[in-house]
């Protein structure tokens, strides 16, 4: 009976030498005991097979939980919704290839051989890539710069949307009417941008056309009356809107804890924000609480900066723009908080269809005037 164990395991090629010096060592046996060396071999690498089979099982299960929990904490964090899809990203790669070169280290190839080929084949690959490198800086620089995050509202590209993911090599969108659109993020590091939720407030724009025979000063404070009539139409001052919708902020807040003391029940009250004044108290403060104090610091910053400039007139304008073939053109704008632009917009546009007959003024429609002559007669 042949013992397997007392003889030589011939080595697997995994190079050009070791292939020829596996079949060096064949020449001189027996058909026997190079059939049995070959057996001994193939049983070996089938072992090393099974082993890195379950290595990539148990290292994408790894992966897997390695992912969710770094998924968790960056959520509890309250990291960022951008740098969050962009690190997942970024993490998964990573233990991905370390899983890689594991297990050819398992398989028995030579690693540092794989890593010169993987390297040399990276030159090669960048070259022929450099689109897709260029995604990737512009994707970094997009979150470090910050020109948008994920949630805003933004036009770029020719396509308008809502920012739904930041990845490594591209940023999803998602359009009004819901379609999904990937942009490649060296394009939008390099391309203008229009965001439109960056500020808190913006104008609304509308073009009235009227009849020649309107009174223009009725018209305009007829329009002036409508727009003022709305309260999401801000008055005069921005800094007076906002001081505005804080206060109503306020009082719906205590008419909740109102309504909710009436049912027995107590609503949190705001945490103070104080900064410690103690040594211990600056060491032991959470983490949460030292951030919402910064944001806060932050913000009255911001007020402070704010109300030391000078105040810019916002009231609602009307204006004689055209005066084109069939009526007149009148330019109305108004300001707003972003969250009402579109709500105010369409609201208007109906209530001026709607109340401007109404006063007697009227629309008027394309029409074209033609003059008929008598035929001449002709004498003969």
């Amino acid at each position: 009976m042949i013992q397997t164990n007392d003889l030589p395991v011939v080595p697997l090629p995994d190079s050009p030498e070791s292939g020829k010096a596996a079949f060096e060592s064949l020449k001189g046996l027996s058909l026997d005991d190079a059939m049995t060396k070959i057996a001994n071999s193939m049983v070996d690498f089938a072992f090393k097979l099974v082993i890195a089979i379950l290595v990539f099982y148990v290292g994408r299960f790894i992966i897997r939980k390695l992912y969710a929990m770094v998924h968790k904490l960056m959520i509890s964090r309250h990291v960022d919704r951008s740098l969050t899809t962009f690190v997942l990203s970024l993490v998964r790669m990573v233990l991905y290839f370390i899983l890689i070169i594991t297990i050819v280290g398992i398989i028995g190839l030579e690693t540092s051989s794989f890593l010169a080929i993987f390297a040399s084949a990276g030159v090669a690959i960048g070259m022929a890539l450099s689109g897709t490198l260029q995604n990737f800086a512009g994707g970094v620089l997009i979150l470090l710069l910050k020109p948008y995050k994920v949630g805003d509202y933004i036009e770029a590209q020719g396509y308008a949307g809502t920012v739904s993911e930041i990845q490594i090599f591209h940023t999803v969108i998602n359009t009004p009417d819901n379609k999904r659109i990937i942009i490649p993020n060296g394009g939008l590091s390099t391309g203008s941008i229009n965001n439109y939720s960056t500020e808190n407030y913006r104008r609304v724009d509308w073009t009235v056309c009227l009849s020649y025979d309107t009174d223009y000063e009725a018209a305009a404070a007829a329009i002036k009356r409508i727009l003022l009539a709305d309260e999401r139409v801000v008055v005069q001052y921005v800094e007076d809107d906002m001081a505005r919708r804080g206060r109503a902020a306020e009082e719906a807040l205590e008419e909740a804890r109102e309504e909710a003391a009436a049912h027995g029940e107590t609503l949190p009250d705001d945490e103070d924000l104080a900064r410690p004044t103690s040594w211990w108290g600056r060491l032991t403060e959470p983490r949460s609480h030292k951030r919402k104090r910064l944001a806060k610091e932050v913000r009255e910053g911001v007020a402070r900066g704010n109300a030391a400039l000078p105040k810019v007139d916002r009231a609602p304008f009307v204006g004689l723009n055209e005066m084109a073939d069939s009526s007149i053109n009148l330019t109305v704008r108004a300001w707003t908080h972003s969250s009402n632009y579109w709500g105010l917009y369409f609201d208007m546009n109906a209530r001026f269809f709607t109340e401007l007959p109404r006063l007697g003024f009227s629309f008027p429609f394309p029409q074209l005037d033609v003059h008929l002559d008598s035929p001449l007669s002709n004498d003969k």
